[in-house]
């Protein structure tokens, strides 16, 4: 059987793909899968690139697992959570190769990364939560408030507007689009630049940056853990 998350090191970045049916969903498999990768390239001290499949970056967290019950829906949203503290802190650069959709937790791992890089096409990212049901967790909120302007925060936290590609570089999901057939070309290159820099000062500088949307996250993080999260009819 073809693993969820593959892991493919080349000399200086590895690309880390997600492959997880048709919505490529965010599963508990999934973030075992994306931690057991990310531990391996800060192994290797490789720049990673993550990317989905043809069409599809993630479609967000996994809704049969969120709607089993509360406590299911708590435990894969905290994992996930925990997940995008780990990628904002992460020692090396991550990029992502956004394949074309990016809905929810799809969305949120956009908003966890150094650099974004998505397709020209008919393809929505946003956060749909509130769409759905789902009152905003605080740990995604603090995520939204360290990379969304507050006019597109609101707009895509409050009111769960979703935005195309154009769109999304504006709202601050992506930083750049690209014809389709370039967009591995192009986050290698990009990759290839972030070798370049100083690790050492890559990292230390990163994490004064975020220092404050770090520590917010984190209590964020234990807030939900104290409350419930699930989706409501």
């Amino acid at each position: 059987m073809e693993p969820l998350v593959s892991y493919q090191s080349e000399e200086s970045y590895a690309i880390i793909a997600i492959k997880n049916g048709k919505a490529n969903a965010i599963s508990h498999q999934v973030i075992e899968g994306l931690n057991a990768s990310l531990d391996k390239a800060e192994q290797e001290n490789k720049v990673v690139i993550l990317t989905g499949q043809n069409g599809i970056f993630s479609a967000g967290f996994d809704l049969k697992v969120m709607k089993e019950s509360p406590e299911s829906a708590k435990e894969l949203v905290t994992k996930g959570s925990q997940l995008s503290l780990r990628m904002l802190s992460f020692p090396k650069p991550i990029i992502i190769a956004c394949n074309g959709h990016a809905i929810a937790k799809g969305a949120f791992l956009l908003l966890s990364v150094d650099y974004r890089i998505g397709v020209e096409g008919d393809f929505k990212i946003g956060l749909n939560e509130v769409m759905i049901g789902m009152t905003m967790h605080n740990a995604g909120i603090a995520i939204a408030k360290s990379r969304l302007s507050e006019v597109y925060l609101n707009r895509s936290v409050n009111n769960a507007e979703i935005f195309n590609p154009i769109d999304a570089v504006k709202a601050g999901f992506l930083d750049l689009n690209v014809p389709e057939t370039h967009l591995l070309p192009t986050a290698i290159k990009v990759a290839m630049m972030f070798s370049k820099l100083n690790k050492k000062a890559h990292v230390e500088t990163k994490l004064k940056v975020r220092k404050l949307h770090l520590e917010v996250l984190a209590n964020a993080i234990e807030l939900d853990l104290a409350g419930e999260i699930s989706l409501n009819d």
